[in-house]
Parts: structure tokens; C-alpha cells; sequence
């Protein structure tokens, strides 16, 4: 066999090179105008004379510069001054300084700096790109005039799963601040203080903790905003609205200025629009209007995208007209998952009277947990920063991961024009891992799309092997050798990756992936082997394709196994790497190779490609993509993160490739007494058989199975819904468990 197919050079190609930038194009966000003096780079200074108002050395801007390293020496020949409009010290630089909030004009010159801030915000983002641009030790001359083009800039920790840990959380908070972005939404979907229990006050501990959080906040310029979700089963009375105003004064005691009210993925009592409104404006007129030094107050709507909103009933109308114009109102766009154009911001900000405050789900993947979004964040409109008041991302629970796609979403929301989302993805992956950019972007490459899911929401990847795909499906001998190289480059990647010690918790959160890109890899090489070893100057008698087949069939059956394994994260229902292109190339490509072997040769070897014991299908569209995931004999299917409008008649449907023995059975729909609307069924000796659903307390919404279940042998399951009429629930977990 040739070794031409292990070719370093081209391995080392599909990685790319990061070429070192002049020093202004380190700075992320890109600046808004940017006048470079010279082409000549000096020294940076490693030490400096600082000159700034007194009152101004007490700042966070100030604190910036001391935790850079980088000392202040009164007798340094490099002099850095600083200040804000009206200072004495920029008064000269006045005139320069923008007319925007939170705007800075910088000079860098070969014997000192001047950053003068509109505010002191603005001093600090003058700060971060001073020390941006230095960050390689090096310096150019150049002046910089640089504002915001959306205000409230940041994340919105709004997803279903497990909460970031404290320390993910504080380290979020020091990339906002780096990045320019200057709004962290507290409201964990799973913190039950926030949702569950959101009348009851928070243990010491945690109080103590979510204090911490926003007093270093404060430190890196970004307003912490605490969400609190009183919509799962609030009642429109004095007492509960009491109880919201007591949580929301215990929240401002810890230190907490800046307080949002969500009311999304409910149904039910709390979905009222006029009940939200008349208790958003006591709270907005006594509790925000008392207390001077809070932010405007924001709320997530229950009918938080347009494809959800029902213009007759006037929901969005009702919150347009009713309440208070100051308090802010969230908005996902044309769907709970979609982009964002000028088009949707004229439709939502007309119905609400109001700009919307964008919560963006990208590069959350709460829904497909089964895959890690690491590509970049794209498809918003250009041309949108006028018409809206704010713009989060609600991230993955991967928080070191989703910096890549955070990188490029903190430039968007600052200078909007300028946005290369190309570009920024190249700069981002550097951001996370400067050691190892190389492998982590040949790895991102095939950890870009979502999958199949109920949202629609797609991203490229794989554009780039598309080309090479076609013609090795055609047939082409020299295509199928270089979509080899490519399957050695993932693996050389991931192996990389797996031993890179730099950025141990990014690992951490990838290590699934990484493991499952090997898998995927090798199985690649094995296939695209199987289809060269009729040449000559690939066969040398050692590699058969009887042992191509073998490996590819058990590279199958790991991937599945991996799949299933503790490996995964905790509520990961798989593990999918390079599902758009690749993958599925691999497996035409198998069934390719083993179809013609099976023609010449006379044999039946299998041509299925695609492992997996467990099939759903389901009429419920919210249902239809729910992936079925195996731990140990519990059989699973992923929850759904939304309201699940279950039609009459509709049902869910699993089958098995072969008989299993039932041990026992759950589901919870998350509704009290909504077993008497459903039927399950289970398809044995060739025949639909009922079996008995209950709860064991009227309180109770886990829905449990008769005893005629335990030791029935069947191949399908099914659960329809019999009620007569559409029946709203959640689908918070769906367990059978085999003998």
C-alpha cells in the first residue's frame, strides 16, 4: 500500500496556518474607525505613568490596567492617560470623544496613550483595546473613535440542562468584558430558585455565590442581570405578587441592580398578557421606579416568537398598549430558533410599541445535545442595529465551547457592518485554544450543524468536502485516496485535542466528541480503503477487504456503543460528529463498496450503514426528532424543551429490531391526572395489546404502567393520544427499561 495516503504535507494543509495580524486587528470587537499613523510596529511598554483624574483611579477601567500585568511607574517614559468627558485630564480630547454611550476616542502614539471615554464604560472599553492590541507585545500608532451600535450586548444563561458551574460562570464573565459585551442575564432553567420554587429565598450558600458573580461582574463593565420565572404557576393574586416583590427586594439586598421576569414556555393561568402587564407595571412602578440605581426592567413573553403569536387574541398587542413603555421585552424572532432580519424586527416592534430585546437560541443546543455547536455564529441582519433595544445568545451548557460562536456574536452586536463571520470564527477558535488552533479548527470543522430537529434550524459544514464528496461517490479513485487524507486529519486532530493540557475544561466538555471524531474517522479511512483495494497499488495482500468490512461493521457498532456510554455528559442522549457530509458519505460509500463486492464475489454481505436497535416516529411534529438514547437497560427518549401541542389521535412510536422483554415503564408529561387521556400499547405475537397507565397520587404527573407490563415480550411500542381533543404537556422524560 502506497504511504502517499498519509501524507504530512496535506495533513497539515486541511489544519491551515493562523498568521500573525498587525496589532489594531487583535481587537475584538473590530472598532468602529480606525486611522493607523504608520505601517511600523514598536515594543509595547511594559511599564507606563498613569495620569487620570482622582476620581477616576477608583475605577473598574483603571482596575482593568492593573490586572494586565503591566506596571505603573511614575518614572516611565510611556505616559497613559486617562478619563472620561469632563475630566480635566482628556479636556483637550473632548471634541474627539463620540456622541454615543459608552464611546471612547484612543490615541496611541510611540510616547504615550490618551483614552478619553464618553462614560466610564466607554473608558473601559478603551482600555480592553488598548491591552488587546498589545497582547503580542508589540504597538502601532493609530487613532481610534469607537462606540457601540447595540447597547445591551451579551448572554442570556436561559437554557434547559445543567447550569454552568460557578467558576464557568465567573470565567463567562471575564470574556464578556474583554469582548466588549456588557449584559449577562441570569436564568437557568434548572435553577429551581429562579423557576420551581421561585417565591422562596436562596440557600446562604448560593446567595453568596450569585453575589460574588455580580460584584465581579461589576469589575469586568457588565450589567448582571437575575431572571426570576414566576409563570409555571403563579396566580393573579396580592399574595403572589407580594411574593415576587419580596424575592426581588432579597435579590436587591445581595447587591443585585439590574432584574428580569420571564414568562416563556409556559401555558395555562400565567400566559395572561393583561394579567403580565398589570403586574410587570406595579412592579416596574414600585420596586424599579424606588429604587433609583436599577437597570429598565426586561421580560420574556409567552408568545416570545412570531410563529407562536396569535395576532386575533392581540397578545403582543395587549403587552404593546398595557404596559409600561421602559420595561423591555425579549423576542427569539420568526421562530424559537431563527435568525434575525429587518423584515421580523419591523413586524414584533410594531405589535409590542417598543424596539425588542433579542434573545438569539445560537449556539444553545439544548435541543440536540447530542451535538456541540462549534462554528460560527451567522444569518442576522446587517442592517437591524436601529431597531432593537438589546442582543443575547442563550449558549450551550458547554461554556468554554460556546466562546467560539460568542467571539463573533459580541463583534455583530458592536459594529454590525464591519461583521465577518469567517473571520471572526478564525479568531475566536484562536481566543479559546492559542496552543492548538489547528486542531480545534480541522475538529470545528465537522462540529458545525445541528442535525435534524424540530426547530428547522440548520448550518453549513462540510461545504468545503462537498466538491471532493461528489466526485468520490462518482467514483473517483483520486477523490476517494484525498477524502482519506481528510478522515486522518480529524483523527490527528482529535488525538491532539484529547492530549492538550492548556485548556483542561474546554477538553472536558469536548472529550465526547473527540472520542466519537476517532470513531467516525476510522471508520472513513476503513471505508474509503474498501473501495480503493481492487487497485493494485493499494492491495499488498495484508489489508483484505473481508477485513475492511469487519472493522467498518465494528467502527458501526462502537459508534452507537460510544454513543451510549458514560462517556456522555450528564442528559446527553449521544454523541454526533460530522453528520452533514462526512458521515453520511462514509456510509453511501460503504454500501457502495460492499454492493459491488457482493456482485463479483457471489457473497451477501450486509450493506446497512447505519446502526441503531432503536427507531421512534412520531405524527406529533415536536416529537418526530427526538433521538432514543440506551443506558445500561434503561431505553430513553431525549425530553423536549417546549410546550408539546399533542393532537388527538397523535401518537409516538418506537420499535425494535428485535423482541425485548419489558421490566418496566414511566413518562412524565408533567400534568397531574393526564394519564386517563392516553393509550400505550405494545405490538406482541402479531397483535396491538393495551396496557394500564396511572399515577400513584392525584398530585403526581409521572405516569406509570399497569403490572401486566413486567415480563411482556414485544417489538413496538406505541402511545397515541385518546382524549378527543388537543392535550397540552411537557415531555420531561420517556423511560422503558428491558430485561
Amino acid at each position: 500500500m502506497k504511504k502517499r495516503f498519509i501524507c504530512a504535507s496535506l495533513l497539515l494543509a486541511a489544519w491551515g496556518a493562523v498568521q500573525a495580524p498587525a496589532q489594531i486587528s487583535l481587537v475584538n470587537p473590530i472598532p468602529q474607525q480606525v486611522n493607523l499613523q504608520s505601517g511600523d510596529l514598536l515594543d509595547a511598554p511594559k511599564a507606563w505613568t498613569l495620569k487620570a483624574d482622582a476620581a477616576r483611579l477608583n475605577g473598574f477601567a483603571v482596575k482593568a490596567l492593573e490586572q494586565s500585568g503591566i506596571a505603573t511607574n511614575n518614572k516611565a517614559e510611556f505616559c497613559l492617560t486617562l478619563g472620561v468627558k469632563g475630566d480635566k485630564k482628556v479636556k483637550k480630547y473632548a471634541a474627539r470623544i463620540p456622541a454615543h454611550a459608552q464611546g471612547y476616542y484612543l490615541e496611541i502614539t510611540p510616547k504615550g496613550a490618551v483614552i478619553a471615554g464618553a462614560d466610564e464604560a466607554g473608558l473601559f472599553y478603551g482600555v480592553q483595546t488598548l491591552l488587546g492590541s498589545i497582547a503580542e507585545g508589540k504597538m502601532e500608532c493609530a487613532t481610534i473613535t469607537d462606540w457601540p451600535d447595540v447597547a445591551f450586548r451579551g448572554t442570556v444563561e436561559g437554557f434547559y440542562g445543567t447550569p454552568w458551574s460557578h467558576k464557568a460562570r465567573l470565567s463567562q464573565i471575564e470574556f464578556y468584558g474583554r469582548n466588549k459585551m456588557n449584559v449577562y442575564i441570569y436564568g437557568p432553567k434548572d435553577d429551581p430558585y429562579h423557576r420551581d420554587h421561585w417565591r422562596e429565598a436562596y440557600p446562604e450558600a448560593e446567595a453568596k455565590r450569585i453575589q460574588e458573580l455580580n460584584e465581579h461582574s461589576k469589575q469586568w463593565g457588565v450589567n448582571f442581570y437575575w431572571a426570576i420565572h414566576p409563570g409555571i404557576d403563579i396566580k393573579w393574586t396580592p399574595e403572589d405578587r407580594d411574593a415576587l416583590m419580596a424575592k426581588l427586594e432579597k435579590m436587591y439586598n445581595l447587591g443585585i441592580r439590574s432584574f428580569a421576569v420571564f414568562f416563556d414556555d409556559i401555558w395555562g393561568e400565567g400566559t395572561k398578557a393583561d394579567k403580565q402587564a398589570e403586574l410587570l407595571n406595579y412592579v416596574d412602578d414600585n420596586f424599579i421606579a424606588k429604587h433609583k440605581d436599577v437597570s429598565p426592567l426586561i421580560m420574556c413573553p409567552t408568545e416570545y416568537n412570531r410563529a407562536w403569536a396569535n395576532d386575533e387574541k392581540g397578545y403582543l398587542r395587549t403587552l404593546g398598549t398595557k404596559m409600561n413603555k421602559d420595561v423591555q421585552i425579549m423576542w427569539t424572532g420568526n421562530t424559537v430558533v431563527h435568525c434575525i432580519d429587518k423584515e421580523s424586527m419591523e413586524w414584533i416592534n410594531q405589535r409590542i410599541d417598543r424596539k425588542a430585546y433579542i434573545w438569539w437560541n445560537f449556539p444553545v443546543s439544548d435541543f440536540v445535545r447530542d451535538h456541540i455547536l462549534l462554528g460560527p455564529a451567522y444569518g442576522n441582519g446587517l442592517d437591524i442595529a436601529e431597531d432593537l433595544s438589546g442582543f443575547v445568545s442563550n449558549p450551550m451548557e458547554h461554556a468554554e465551547a460556546s466562546k467560539i460562536s460568542l467571539y463573533g456574536i459580541a463583534d455583530y452586536c458592536w459594529n454590525m457592518k464591519a461583521y465577518d463571520e469567517k473571520r471572526d470564527w478564525e479568531k475566536g477558535l484562536q481566543a479559546v485554544l492559542p496552543g492548538n488552533t489547528a486542531a480545534l479548527r480541522t475538529f470545528a470543522l465537522y462540529n458545525k450543524d445541528l442535525g435534524p430537529n424540530g426547530h428547522g434550524f440548520r448550518r453549513e459544514e462540510g461545504d468545503e468536502l462537498k466538491p471532493l464528496t461528489e466526485k468520490a461517490l462518482a467514483g473517483d479513485v483520486k477523490a476517494v485516496a484525498e477524502l482519506m487524507q481528510q478522515c486522518w486529519a480529524l483523527k490527528m486532530s482529535a488525538d491532539v485535542l484529547l492530549g492538550d493540557k492548556s485548556n483542561p475544561e474546554l477538553i472536558r466538555e469536548l472529550r465526547p466528541w473527540l472520542l466519537q471524531a476517532k470513531n467516525v474517522a476510522e471508520y472513513g479511512n476503513a471505508v474509503c480503503l474498501m473501495n480503493l483495494i481492487h487497485r493494485t497499488d493499494y492491495a499488498d495482500g495484508v489489508i483484505t477487504f473481508e477485513g475492511l468490512y469487519n472493522q467498518a461493521r465494528s467502527l458501526q457498532e462502537q459508534m452507537y456503543e460510544l454513543e451510549n456510554s458514560d462517556v456522555r455528559h450528564a442528559l446527553q442522549p449521544g454523541i454526533k460528529v460530522a453528520t452533514k457530509v462526512l458521515l453520511p458519505t462514509a456510509n453511501q460509500l460503504f454500501t457502495k463498496a460492499v454492493d459491488k463486492y457482493n456482485q463479483e464475489k457471489g457473497t451477501q454481505l450486509s450493506n446497512t450503514a447505519d446502526y441503531n436497535p432503536y427507531k421512534l416516529t412520531s405524527d406529533v411534529t415536536q416529537l418526530a426528532l427526538l433521538p432514543v438514547t440506551v443506558r445500561g437497560n434503561d431505553v430513553n427518549v431525549s425530553p423536549a424543551l417546549e410546550v408539546i401541542n399533542w393532537q388527538n389521535g397523535g401518537s409516538l412510536l418506537i420499535e425494535c429490531d428485535r423482541n425485548i422483554t419489558f421490566a418496566g415503564m414511566d413518562f412524565n408529561l408533567g400534568v397531574p391526572d393526564v394519564a386517563k387521556h392516553f393509550k400505550l400499547e405494545l405490538y406482541a405475537d402479531g397483535q396491538w395489546k393495551t396496557v394500564s397507565l396511572l399515577h400513584y397520587s392525584a398530585d403526581d404527573p409521572v405516569i406509570h404502567t399497569g403490572n401486566e407490563l413486567g415480563g411482556m415480550s414485544a417489538s413496538k411500542l406505541r402511545l397515541t393520544n385518546v382524549s378527543g381533543s388537543e392535550q397540552k404537556v411537557y415531555f420531561k422524560h420517556f423511560k422503558f427499561v428491558k430485561q
